[in-house]
């Protein structure tokens, strides 16, 4: 099994990095692969809403985004953590996020998500609630810990002293590889779900 994670901070040694390390391990024990990709200091621009992503199968801005599809595809999880700025997750990961999920049109149902963020004090629950609707449009499951995924510092190395975000990063890793192992055991006896053609509607008459 593997499990992609996304570092969307720019420092690729700081609080998310501890975070993400630390799930790392315990995946390493679950016997689960892991490969991290730094991109908080990419230069990645956002989507524009071109489609035509839908007539090439990748997106029209070749770059780091096309290079993950593949590998997006092949995993069985997904991790994204992100430091908070302003409540919200950093621009690049979320422009990152935006064109990774619109452009790959393979079928993501019952892969695993999850998302952790850190920052000094707060925005860490909307930053949370942000990255988790990639995974719920999606039909994918989103693990969870023991408490929010949440980590604290302000200064790069200071998560390491968060001695409850660094049990909630452990924890949400044995749930998410419990929860990776359990739907591929239901993979194999029952099959994925039946879907329905897409019922798409709008607002405007």
């Amino acid at each position: 099994m593997q499990v992609l994670l996304i570092n969307g901070s720019p420092r690729p040694n700081g609080n998310t990095a501890i975070a993400l390390r630390e799930m790392e391990q315990i995946f390493a024990g679950e016997g689960i692969e892991t490969e991290t990709i730094q991109i908080g200091s990419k230069d990645i621009r956002s989507c524009i809403a071109c489609n035509r992503c839908a007539e090439q199968g990748k997106c029209v801005f070749d770059d780091l985004v096309n290079e993950t599809a593949p590998k997006f595809e092949a995993c069985d999880g997904l991790v994204v953590g992100s430091p908070v700025y302003f409540a919200s997750a950093n621009a690049t990961l979320v422009a990152f996020l935006t064109r990774l999920f619109y452009s790959t049109h393979f079928d993501k149902t019952m892969k695993v998500g999850a998302s952790v963020v850190a920052a000094r004090r707060g925005g860490l629950s909307s930053t949370f609630d942000e990255l988790n609707k990639f995974f719920t449009i999606s039909g994918m499951p989103v693990a969870s810990s023991q408490y929010w995924n949440s980590i604290h510092g302000r200064e790069a190395g200071q998560a390491a002293q968060d001695g409850e975000g660094l049990q909630t990063m452990r924890t949400l890793a044995r749930n998410m590889s419990f929860l990776m192992k359990s739907i591929a055991l239901g993979k194999d006896t029952y099959g994925l779900p039946e879907k329905e053609a897409p019922c798409r509607t709008n607002f405007i008459r």
